[in-house]
Order: structure tokens, then C-alpha cells, then sequence
């Protein structure tokens, strides 16, 4: 997943579905996430907790929708706690108008950034503490690194002559508070032409500095300046200013010209968007302010996480689509808070410490009650979404011939028919054709395209599902679908997993079960292979095989 700017600060609403999700779940979390958009709540979007089947994927690209976005976890990243925009300082910026802004309590660090906004270093009290130590150590000569140009926007100086404004090197800070002789003496012990000279209004010392070519002569107090220094300040390239402030405090203020990107602490890890709260933990503890930059992959700054965002509520909520255990959710939505279940399988063991909006119905799709929610709220559905609802329903209902289907998917299949002109025994056919495209997948991948995880008397199994009108293709590959299977049940200790083939055909299936002899030894129904069992009139996978596998595991649990 890349992370953007989208992903930080304001709140965000994921609207998805399970692991590993069919087309129902794909659809209901796209169009649920349109309805709430036409509602005036841009801030929801749809999501994918894994890859689309060629059944999906053809979906949507056959009615031009984009597919959700993929998000293949929700562990704790550091994009879901940022809270504030960032604020940051050039590298250019004097140091002393970015202690300006740290006079404001809510800023404690600053990120310094070039020119192209990525990130340098970090501003700091300690990092600063240590820049003015050196800088006013009395065993040292002062010396600092500016340019002309920061000198009179730190001293908000009036330059009378200016050269090399933008040139940044070392200089040193000369007072002019000596005799005549003691202080030229001084100057020409020094590389004057590297010197930046404070002086009063003593007019021989300031000519004696041009004349020597200093590469600055700070003049105190605004004081009026003879116009033939200047003159002669032009000739020799000197540059001259009038600093407001008197010797003192200008002295002082030329220490903070230097460049912020300067005195940078560039020690202090970089936080990425995508890290998980896991992974800075130490090097939060142990940075300077507790606190550490973040940005993204480009290294531009998205803001500063500190140890206390940490500890406040994410900016994530997540609605679930399609399923209602948290076993199919997508990894990691424990730590965010469910606002909406929209869904039609069994109540599975979802707690939650707040009320939520929970809607489950007897329907055979999601994508069902989804759009009567576009009838009930009075939105109207553009061509686009209703297609795509309309291939949820045919695709979760086996074109409504499965023993799901009720009265209500069918008047919502034909309520979209009418919006779209889609003739449904057509689109039927079309999407079955599609499935067909499966028995070609890999084995692992086979078994993983719409694998759900149930939980039964403390055991553990998954059911997978896919839909073909060629079996038999499938069957021939048992040797290497049942190994798929048993490594799946062995790496998950799981109880049991399973493989439940539909034939859309003559709307029957048969099931391959790879699992733990307790349970193994107790499946009744006629074997047609080893592994391989026959399920007469059966094709839905909730209301069908899950109730009679659950009575199963409860035996073999029991025994």
C-alpha cells in the first residue's frame, strides 16, 4: 500500500470487505462508499483486504469502475496517527525566525527541508543548546556561517552596499570596541576580507574596514552614514548596513543569521508513513523531544509523531461489508473503531465497546441490501454502480438460482436491470463464462481466492468457494489442490480446511477436505475420491455446507 497525503491527519472511513473477497464483497464495499460520498462524506472509501478473482476484475473493468483499493492490513502504521499538518522551515531560513516560530507552544521541533521539500535534519532544543555553547564559548573566537543576505534579514538591516548576498561561508564577528590601533591591530591579525565588522559611528574605524576590505561593516544604531564610504564601499565590494539595534544586541543577533540547515540534527531516524507503531517505538523513546519526523517515500515531510499520539485514537474507522467475524476481517481492525456491519451470513463473535449501526439480512448478497440502502435513503444510482450491483447479486446467487436467493434479490436484480438495460439471464451467463477462467489458477491461489475462516467450539477451519462449469477439470487436479489444502490446515493448525467446487451447471458441488483424522473420519457425506465428496443440490456455502460442517467439528470436538 503507498501511503499519501490522503492517509494523514483528517479522519478516514474504510468501507470493506473480507479476506480473500468474492465479488459481492468487492462490489458492496464500492458502492456503499458511492452512496456515502453522494451523502457529502468524502473522507469514505472503499477497500480490499485482498486480490481480486478473474470474476471481479472482470466486473469492474467491463463497466469501467474502479476497483477498491487494496489494503492488505490494518496494523498500526504511524500514517493513522499523525493529527496535525506539518510545519516546516527551509534550509535557508535564519535560525533566528525559526526560534520565532518555536515561541509557539505547540511547536517543539522543526523539520528543515530543502528546496524541493525533502527532508534534512531536525531543529531542536538540544541541537540549538549545543550551536549557542560553541558560539559564545569565551575561549574561541566567534565565528558563524551566513551569507549578506541573512545578516539583513535577521538584523532587519538597511543595506546601503551589497555583494555576494546569497554566498553562505564562515566569517568571524569582529567588535570594533577597542582603541584605534589595539583594534586595528586585531583586524589585521584576522583575514579581514572574511571579517564581519560591528561598529558605532566612529568614522575612522569604518573607513579603515573598508579600506581593508572586510566582507561586511554592520553599522550600529541606523547611524548615518558618510556618502563617501559608501562610495568607497562600492569601489572596494563591501557591503554595508545599518542594523536598528545598538552593538550588544546586534552582536548577538548575528550569531542566529546562520542557516537553520546548519545546526540540522540529521541523527534523529526518519519516520516512514507505513511503519508500524511496532517498529519506532525504541527510537521514539530514546529521540530528542520524544518525538520523531515523518515523511514519505519521496522524503517529504507529512508531520511529527510523538509519543503521546500514540496513545489517542487512530484517525481510522472501518465499516464492515460482507462478513461479520472478525477471523474474515482484514488483519489488525481490532485496534479501530467499527462504526457500520452491513451483511448477510451468520452472527459470528463481534463484540464492540460502543453502539454501532448493524445491519444483517436474510438475502442472498450483500450487494442487495446495499442497493435498496440507495432506495431507502432516496440517492439516486448512476449506470456504472448499478451494473456492478446487479453482478454482485448474479454472481453471490448464482444468477438467483441458489437456495439463498429470496424474493428480495430478485425484485433488486430487476430494479437495477430497469436502470441499466442489462438483461439478466445474459449477464448471468456472462459472468459464469468468467468463472470458468479459475480452473487454470494455481492451487494455492485456488484455494485462497475466497477462503473464510470460521471458529467452532474453540476449533478453527477455513472453507474456500469457487464457482466453474467444468468440474471435472479440477478433480483431475486433486493430487495437488488436497496438498494445497493440508499444507494450509498444517501452517494455520487449524482443524480442517476445505474446498467447496460449484458447478453452476447442475447446481451442485463437490467438496475437498484436507484436515485432522478426528474430524476427517467424520464427514458423511458420499465420497467420490479419497478427499473428494459429493454434495448433491448444494451450492451455498452459508446456509447449506457451513451449518452441517459446524454440527461436525461440534462431534469431533466433543469426542
Amino acid at each position: 500500500m503507498t501511503f499519501t497525503e490522503r492517509d494523514t491527519m483528517k479522519k478516514q472511513v474504510y468501507i470493506i470487505g473480507h479476506k480473500n473477497p468474492d465479488a459481492d464483497s468487492v462490489v458492496s464495499a464500492a458502492a456503499y462508499a458511492r452512496l456515502k460520498q453522494a451523502q457529502g462524506l468524502e473522507n469514505y472509501s472503499a477497500a480490499r483486504a485482498g486480490n481480486i478473482n478473474p470474476q471481479t476484475e472482470y466486473i469492474f473493468e467491463r463497466f469501467g469502475m474502479p476497483v477498491p483499493e487494496f489494503l492488505p492490513d490494518l496494523v498500526p502504521k504511524v500514517a493513522y496517527y499523525l493529527s496535525e499538518a506539518p510545519v516546516t522551515v527551509r534550509e535557508d531560513m535564519p535560525l533566528w525566525e525559526a526560534l520565532e516560530l518555536m515561541q509557539n507552544d505547540s511547536i517543539k521541533v522543526l523539520p528543515i527541508v530543502n528546496n524541493g521539500d525533502s527532508y534534512r535534519g531536525l531543529l531542536h532544543y538540544d541541537a540549538f543548546a549545543k550551536y549557542i555553547i560553541a558560539q559564545v564559548n569565551p575561549n574561541k573566537k566567534s565565528s558563524i556561517d551566513t551569507s549578506i543576505g541573512l545578516l539583513i534579514k535577521t538584523l532587519r538591516a538597511q543595506p546601503l552596499t551589497t555583494f555576494n548576498a546569497d554566498e553562505l561561508r564562515r566569517s568571524s564577528i569582529v567588535v570594533a570596541a577597542s582603541y584605534n590601533t589595539t583594534f586595528f591591530e586585531k583586524l589585521d591579525s584576522q583575514l579581514p576580507e572574511n571579517s564581519l565588522v560591528i561598529v558605532g559611528d566612529r568614522l575612522d574605524i569604518q573607513k579603515y574596514c573598508v579600506e581593508r576590505r572586510v566582507r561586511a561593516l554592520v553599522i550600529t544604531n541606523s547611524t548615518i552614514v558618510d556618502k563617501k564610504l559608501v562610495a568607497l564601499a562600492e569601489k572596494n565590494h563591501v557591503s554595508v548596513m545599518l542594523s536598528p539595534f545598538d552593538t550588544a544586541s546586534t552582536s548577538l543577533l548575528m550569531i542566529y543569521s546562520t542557516p537553520v540547515g546548519t545546526m540540522g540534527d540529521t541523527t534523529v531516524p526518519l519516520a516512514r508513513l507505513g511503519d508500524t507503531l511496532k517498529k519506532i517505538r525504541e527510537p521514539l523513546s530514546k529521540a530528542p523531544s520524544r518525538c520523531l519526523p515523518v515523511a514519505d517515500d519521496e522524503d517529504r515531510v507529512m508531520g511529527i509523531i510523538y509519543e503521546g499520539d500514540i496513545l489517542k485514537e487512530p484517525n481510522i474507522e472501518v465499516i464492515m461489508v460482507d462478513h461479520n467475524e472478525p477471523s474474515q476481517a482484514v488483519e489488525g481492525i481490532e485496534n479501530y473503531k467499527i462504526i457500520e456491519v452491513i451483511d448477510h451470513h451468520r452472527l459470528g463473535n463481534l463484540s464492540t465497546r460502543y453502539p454501532i449501526t448493524f445491519i444483517n439480512k436474510a438475502v442472498g448478497a450483500t450487494s442487495t441490501i446495499i442497493t435498496n440502502l440507495y432506495r431507502e435513503q432516496k440517492v439516486p444510482l448512476n449506470r456504472e454502480t448499478a451494473s456492478v450491483l446487479l453482478c454482485g447479486i448474479l454472481s453471490d446467487t448464482l444468477n438467483l438460482q441458489s437456495a439463498t436467493t429470496t424474493g428480495v434479490d430478485q425484485e433488486a436484480a430487476e430494479y437495477l436491470s430497469s436502470i441499466t438495460g442489462l438483461d439478466i439471464p445474459e449477464l448471468g451467463r456472462e459472468l459464469l463464462g468468467v468463472s470458468g477462467r479459475i480452473n487454470s489458477k494455481p492451487a494455492a491461489e485456488l484455494i485462497g481466492m475466497d477462503m473464510k475462516e470460521y471458529n467452532e467450539q474453540g476449533a478453527s477451519f477455513t472453507v474456500s468457494q469457487v464457482e466453474t462449469d467444468t468440474p471435472e477439470d479440477l478433480i483431475a487436479r486433486k493430487d495437488e489442490i488436497l496438498s494445497a489444502l493440508e499444507k494450509n490446515y498444517k501452517e494455520k493448525n487449524l482443524l480442517f480446511s476445505a474446498l467447496m467446487v460449484t458447478d453452476v451447471a447442475v447446481l451442485s458441488s463437490f467438496l475437498f477436505a484436507a484436515g485432522k483424522k478426528q474430524f476427517i473420519q467424520r464427514i458423511s457425506f458420499p465420497k467420490t475420491e479419497d478427499g473428494i465428496y459429493m454434495l448433491h443440490d448444494m451450492v451455498s456455502r452459508k446456509k447449506q455446507l457451513i451449518p452441517l460442517l459446524s454440527e461436525l467439528v461440534e462431534k469431533a470436538m466433543e469426542a
